[in-house]
């Protein structure tokens, strides 16, 4: 059996009962290093406490399913259902009060992404989607679907991104290419610029060399809202790497035709 609507809500207040106290708080910030991240990548009792939130609640009710999160080792990772966990994408912004941030849990059926939450609680936002629902509970608490937008031009579309700082050598030519194309382009929201390429507020959203945990919930938000989440050769979003979405199908050959 796979989750639903509900149980993802029930995921997301999970990791939101524990990020959302520590938000904006006087909590302490280690920095993680590691030769892929040379440069300063903060984590905090937030992203540890969260993860270990979401891990327990599914050890309870989906105890076969395997669980690969961004702050503990892998649970039964050859699972043919893989739940990957980013607690709080974005804790750069999360350490300095930024509420651009978000709790990312997708799960993965035979290596495919076919789940995906993200939960912004600061804002009191949330994009769910799996087969056939693309759903946005906005502050309100009011539930709408998700449709990506219509742009099937490279002139009239936004782009963002996390920082060009983070594309090095050719992904960075690539992605200034890319950016020289499109009427704007704008940094630093992580997660929720994908987000907002579900709800249809913007055209594109790219990213060079994320792990699988910053990506897998991502791609069934985009999809299931009528776009397209694909690393930069064209190929089926299955992991981490580079990778771009898209909010209208027809922008992705001209986008892919300056990346690969």
């Amino acid at each position: 059996m796979l989750p639903d609507l509900q149980f993802l809500h029930r995921l997301a207040d999970a990791a939101d009962a524990v990020t959302l106290p520590l938000f904006r708080s006087k909590l302490a910030v280690e920095g993680k290093v590691s030769p892929q991240k040379p440069f300063f990548d903060p984590v905090t009792e937030a992203d540890r406490g969260a993860e270990r939130a979401m891990r327990a609640l599914l050890a309870e009710v989906w105890p076969d399913h395997g669980v690969l999160g961004e702050e503990y080792p892998p649970t039964n990772a050859g699972a043919p259902a893989l739940w990957h966990l980013d607690p709080v994408d974005g804790t750069r912004q999360f350490v300095t009060g930024v509420p651009l941030w978000g709790t990312l849990a997708g799960l993965a059926v035979d290596g495919a992404p076919t789940f995906g939450l993200l939960s912004q609680p600061f804002t009191r936002e949330r994009f769910l989607a799996g087969p056939g629902f693309a759903i946005y509970r906005g502050p309100d608490g009011v539930e709408t679907e998700m449709h990506t937008s219509a742009c099937a031009s490279l002139g009239d579309a936004s782009l963002f991104t996390t920082s060009p700082e983070l594309m090095k050598d050719e992904a960075g030519a690539r992605f200034r290419a890319l950016s020289q194309q499109v009427r704007i382009t704008r940094y630093g929201i992580d997660c929720y610029a994908f987000g907002l390429v579900a709800l249809g507020a913007i055209d594109i959203a790219i990213e060079a060399g994320v792990q699988s945990y910053d990506v897998m919930a991502l791609e069934p938000l985009v999809r299931e809202a009528g776009g397209a989440m694909v690393h930069w050769d064209g190929a089926p979003l299955r992991g981490g790497g580079n990778v771009v979405a898209v909010g209208d199908r027809s922008l992705l050959p001209q986008v892919l035709s300056l990346l690969s």
